[in-house]
């Protein structure tokens, strides 16, 4: 069974890898959407590939491998008679065959992980180990909000505005924001996305303070929409401006959404 192992270990990477593309968006947890048909072609390769390997693998069995399994057994013996009982133990304290150590099986494990229990989108955990970092950008005029209130907004729209928009676009508008809860060590909470160039490996966090929210502070990691009113902080560019504060009218929980990461 075990010449069947690179066999066996492409075949699980490759349906782990079409399971969380084909059937749902669970990819969306890891990487950008555009990727999704890099990800498909990937994954079709990795199980044709697997079975391909498989084939050749049986094809390739025959006569010859059983004249060197009794090979080794004759190499057995002989190191039994030179070294005795503990030469033959250190020999199977190192088993291996053919297709490689048995330990190599573990790298199964990560496939089968992927397969039957794919990891959730980084939360609350990786946002806080994270320092307050900033895109580089100087203090600037922004295009003007489209009309009407609410107006939807990223955290990361509503951060660039609010910390380097020297129109002051923000002002005097009700804004809505959707994200995941963190908390701040003096008990204070912030509405948080992780932004995604590429993909998981990449994130980098932005947040908003919330303020003179009437419910209770909720858990780290509830998604919820706040709608408020932003108010002004520190000198615009400076890190007295960061992070913004947003005073909440409403707070709903609300559902994950399909895809966790906000796009730069």
């Amino acid at each position: 069974m075990r010449r069947y192992g690179p066999a066996a270990l492409l075949l699980l990477t490759g349906g782990a890898v079409l399971r969380i593309t084909l059937f749902g968006d669970l990819y969306l947890r890891y990487v950008q959407a555009g990727l999704r048909p890099y990800l498909i072609v990937s994954g079709v390769a990795l199980v044709l590939l697997g079975l391909v390997t498989a084939v050749l693998r049986h094809r390739t069995t025959g006569p010859h491998e059983d004249v060197h399994h009794e090979d080794v057994h004759h190499e057995d013996v002989h190191h039994e008679d030179d070294a005795g009982p503990a030469g033959h133990a250190g020999h199977e304290g190192h088993s291996h065959g053919p297709a490689g150590p048995r330990v190599a099986w573990l790298l199964t494990l990560p496939a089968l992980a992927l397969l039957l229990f794919p990891p959730p989108a980084l939360g609350s955990y990786s946002a806080g180990r994270e320092a307050a970092q900033r895109a580089a950008q100087g203090v600037g005029a922004f295009p003007a909000l489209p009309a009407g209130n609410p107006v939807e907004l990223t955290v990361a729209e509503f951060s660039s505005r609010a910390i380097y928009d020297s129109g002051r676009s923000l002002k005097g508008r009700t804004v809505r924001l959707t994200g995941f809860v963190t908390h701040g060590d003096d008990g204070t909470w912030y509405v948080t996305r992780l932004v995604v160039t590429c993909c998981a490996a990449d994130a980098t966090t932005g947040k908003v303070e919330i303020r003179n929210a009437d419910d209770d502070v909720l858990p780290a990691d509830t998604w919820v929409t706040v709608t408020g009113a932003w108010r002004p902080k520190g000198r615009l560019g400076s890190d007295a401006a960061w992070p913004p504060v947003l005073d909440a009218a409403t707070v709903a929980q609300v559902k994950q959404p399909a895809d966790p990461y906000e796009k730069p």
